[in-house]
């Protein structure tokens, strides 16, 4: 994480995107800058010092999502969103809580072997150009002119290498040789080897090497398959496998959605059901306290861990988690739900506002969309409604008005006269006035 990254200066890139909730963006931004402040410290304090987790508090499509997704990518960090309510108790059919961690360190590797990727692709495809020149003109044997002067070849090679930087050869057929895959094996059990850290693909792959088959396609088709080649061998795996692992330990996030659903009634009443949320908290427990998890790759810590639970809490309260859960979670912070102003602004501000993402779609049609300032005011009247009327999905409820709003002009666009099309009030209420008033075709249709 750059020492750039103040609170303020995350808080102000969250603001690009997310509308409101300050108090989650502080909480959030405060939890990351104390990450950058641990690492500054001496070794010994390091480990003492463990990240506090955060618990958001706030009904469906009010941004809780999207404020972690978005300080993940701020940051460059492994993260992981999962919904805790699909785990279940050791011994019971479904994934362990600790295959979350797996799953994330399988991001980290990724996200590392990319970067990787970005750094070796311009040699790459410097030594692809030199694997089909070879194929193009196969070394010969040394001749001697008659002036007694080398003679290699070398202004026809490079003739040929300025055709194929110019594309001039793409349709030339040749000959590579190429992976011929091993066999895949389906592992069919409760959790899978997947789930106990193993690959067996991985294993069969070690144990019976892929082999080699001739292939001809023309060189166009024949870059994208030695470029590969050509950056397994220049990437280190072993580096890219410590430098993931490293990352998952100290930048790793995993966004923990519906933990509500694992809380146990708050009446005090043990039925079988709540016995089982319970037995997935205390399982939970470990993982967020900090332990050692096995995964394929390697040993994995997960003491500095960051981790954000959400959930709308409409049914519970954080109160009702286990005490030792509800510890390690010691900031609390509530979303505020959405009004008309918020949906103005979400139509209006984001850098990627959903009125942008439909404009710039239709743009490829070359169809010109024109927002005015009422028609924006009636989109997001018209969400405040049908969320009143219906269940109040927040935000969310955009898409869906958005999607019914331009149904017939994304349609048909592709076969109309292009130009600029006008979406004012009276256009918005044309289309969905008499679905937004009748409450059964709302609650179906938007």
């Amino acid at each position: 994480m750059a020492e750039e990254l103040t609170p303020k200066t995350i808080v102000d890139e969250l603001d690009k995107y997310i509308v409101g909730q300050k108090n989650a963006k502080k909480a959030v931004a405060v939890a990351l800058r104390n990450r950058w402040r641990r690492l500054q410290l001496p070794a010994k304090i390091q480990e003492d010092i463990t990240p506090k987790n955060i618990i958001m508090i706030g009904s469906t499509g009010v941004g809780k999502t999207e404020i972690a997704r978005r300080l993940a990518r701020l940051t460059k960090s492994p993260f992981l969103k999962v919904e805790a309510s699909k785990y279940t108790e050791v011994g019971y059919v479904g994934r362990d809580v600790e295959s979350m961690i797996r799953d994330l360190v399988e991001i980290g590797v990724n996200m590392v072997r990319s970067e990787q990727k970005e750094l070796h692709i311009e040699k790459a495809k410097s030594l692809v150009e030199d694997r089909i020149l070879d194929i193009l003109l196969p070394p010969k044997p040394m001749t001697y002119s008659m002036e007694g002067h080398e003679s290699t070849g070398k202004e026809s090679r490079e003739k040929m290498k300025e055709k194929l930087a110019a594309g001039e050869l793409n349709d030339r057929f040749i000959e590579i040789d190429v992976d011929e895959p091993a066999p895949h094996i389906e592992v069919l059990t409760n959790a899978g080897f997947q789930d106990m850290g193993v690959d067996l693909n991985d294993m069969m792959k070690n144990m019976f090497p892929n082999k080699k088959k001739k292939r001809k396609m023309k060189i166009s088709e024949a870059r994208g398959i030695l470029e590969v080649q050509e950056l397994n061998r220049l990437i280190d795996m072993d580096d890219v496998k410590s430098t993931a692992l490293k990352r998952v330990e100290q930048s790793g996030i995993v966004f923990l959605d519906e933990i509500d659903k694992i809380c146990s009634s708050s009446t005090g009443s043990s039925k079988g059901g709540d016995v089982s949320r319970e037995g997935v908290q205390r399982d939970l427990l470990p993982i967020v306290e900090g332990s050692t998890v096995n995964t394929k790759y390697g040993i994995v810590k997960t003491d500095h861990i960051l981790f954000i639970a959400a959930g709308a809490f409409s049914m519970a309260k954080p109160s009702d988690l286990i005490p030792e859960l509800q510890g390690r979670f010691p900031i609390r912070v509530e979303l505020d739900a959405l009004t008309k102003e918020d949906f103005l602004r979400i139509l209006k501000e984001p850098e990627n506002a959903i009125t942008k993402q439909y404009s710039a779609l239709l743009q490829a049609d070359n169809v010109i969309l024109t927002y005015t300032d009422d028609g924006i005011d009636a989109i997001a009247d018209i969400a405040c409604t049908v969320n009143a009327s219906n269940e109040n999905i927040g935000a969310r409820r955009l898409h869906t008005i958005m999607e019914k709003l331009l149904e017939d002009i994304a349609f048909e666009a592709p076969e109309k006269a292009t130009g600029e099309i006008i979406i004012n009030a009276e256009y918005v209420q044309s289309k969905l006035k008499e679905i937004s008033t009748n409450l059964d075709l709302s609650r179906y249709i938007l």
